[in-house]
């Protein structure tokens, strides 16, 4: 069995969107004075690989920890959708993309990851091809940018009106080209409107 990690890591000060808390990772105890190690986070739940939830931007009272378990994982695919701004339907998704399947985008931009050109100029999705992914009954779409769109926000609020679950900040999906796989992404049980997570693809 082969498993990728499709997260980025989380670490003391690790990139944040814009206007985004700065993340805190410290050491409290140390076995050579304390007799044991610990440590303590402070983090936003869009910090690094993270779920969005209809809780982030809708009218919505119930948390990510709420929400069925099935929607984060199952069957995946991987488009690849590099060198375009702007990701367009095409028709062979419809034979790609199964129903009920998680739909990862490969835009390459996680190269940029921490870098301004990573948050001001990474690719948007189109909104034919969240309709299509609203057809295919997609639970969740995953991407190695940190948004599918920009202010204010109106793909996301369509997809997380259907339900579909936003993955952000992945990372080696480059590694599931041609791969048949898995999709194993579930948040934290946590009372928030979205999660951190540890995003994992497992080869079949």
């Amino acid at each position: 069995m082969k498993l990728v990690d499709l997260s980025h890591v989380i670490e003391d000060s690790m990139p944040v969107y814009p206007g985004d808390p700065k993340t805190d990772l410290v050491q409290i105890k140390y076995l050579s004075s304390d007799e044991y190690n610990n440590h303590r986070l402070s983090i936003g739940m869009h910090s690094g690989t993270h779920i969005d939830s209809p809780m982030h931007l809708l009218d919505s009272y119930q948390h990510v920890s709420e929400l069925p378990l099935a929607s984060f994982t199952g069957e995946g695919c991987v488009l690849d959708v590099r060198n375009q701004p702007v990701i367009e339907l095409k028709p062979e998704y419809d034979t790609t993309v199964k129903l009920n399947s998680i739909v990862l985008l490969y835009t390459g931009f996680d190269k940029y990851y921490g870098t301004k050109e990573y948050y001001e100029n990474h690719p948007c999705m189109d909104i034919e091809l969240c309709k299509f992914l609203i057809e295919k009954k997609v639970k969740m779409v995953g991407m190695d940018i940190p948004s599918p769109d920009i202010y204010p926000f109106e793909i996301h609020k369509f997809l997380l009106k259907n339900n579909i679950y936003i993955l952000e900040n992945l990372t080696n999906l480059d590694q599931l080209l041609d791969a048949r796989f898995e999709v194993i992404a579930f948040p934290l049980r946590i009372k928030a409107d979205s999660s951190i997570t540890r995003a994992v693809a497992k080869i079949l």
